[in-house]
Formats: structure tokens, sequence, C-alpha cells
């Protein structure tokens, strides 16, 4: 049961499940990550004897090794999502810290705008304001 959800997990970077098997698959999946970061052959076998699935053996030395490469630990989180209605069993969702982009926000450089637009506009309406004036004067004076 762990070796299929540690592939799902490794598929899709984040799975539901009960919390007791959340944590189970988190001392399952960690040590395996662990190993991924050395791409040898011997930790290949290692890996493929666990989780006795191909796919998810290269796509864990490929794309998740790269991603948590710097890390030294702590490569998935358990976010509790509260009581399942037909049972009350305590569900919770496991995935990469690495591939979540809502907690990722001080990792994205956002761009800083300013906004100068506001007084050029002012300025501008000013200008327009004045020629108005200078107008009305001068056509009050004509007549």
């Amino acid at each position: 049961m762990l070796a299929n959800m540690a592939c799902s997990l490794i598929e899709h970077k984040r799975i539901n499940t009960t919390l007791a098997k959340a944590k189970a698959l988190k001392l399952f999946v960690e040590p395996l990550v662990t190993k991924s970061k050395e791409d040898t052959t011997h930790n290949r076998r290692i890996a493929f004897s666990k989780l006795r699935n191909k796919y998810a053996v290269t796509e864990l030395f490929k794309e998740v090794a790269v991603k948590v490469g710097d890390r030294p630990g702590g490569y998935t989180r358990i976010i509790k999502l509260g009581n399942r209605l037909g049972d009350n069993a305590e569900m919770a969702m496991i995935e990469f810290v690495d591939y979540n982009t809502t907690y990722n926000v001080a990792k994205t450089a956002k761009k800083k705008t300013t906004r100068r637009g506001r007084k050029k506009a002012t300025e501008e309406v000013k200008a327009e304001v004045k020629a108005e004036v200078k107008s009305e004067a001068k056509a009050e004076a004509a007549e």
C-alpha cells in the first residue's frame, strides 16, 4: 500500500489520504528522496526495490531530486483537512514542499511597480483647466 501511495505522490506531487496513512507515507518517502539526491545505480535499485514502478523511480531521480537538491530534509508537508463525512476519519493532504506555489511566495520575485502616472495626470488636468480659464477670459474680453 505504501509503495502505491508513494508512486502516486511522486507522480502527482500531492495526494489526499487519512492522517495515519500520510504520516506513515512520510516515513516511507523521505529516505527515498534523500537517496535520490545522489544519482547512482545502487540508489536507483534501492528505490526500485521499494517502489516497484519504473516511471516513479525515473521521476523521483530526474525531477523531484533536482528540485529538492539543496534542502537538508523535510521534503514533504502534511496539511490536515478535517474529518471525512462517511466514517469521520481525519483526512490530510501530503505534498512535496517545493512543488506548492501557495507557500513559496517568497521565492517568486514580484515586480515592484510605482504609480507615477497620477502626478502626470494631475499636471495635465491643471494645464487643461488653465487653458480653459484663459480661453473663457479671452471670450469674455472679446464680448
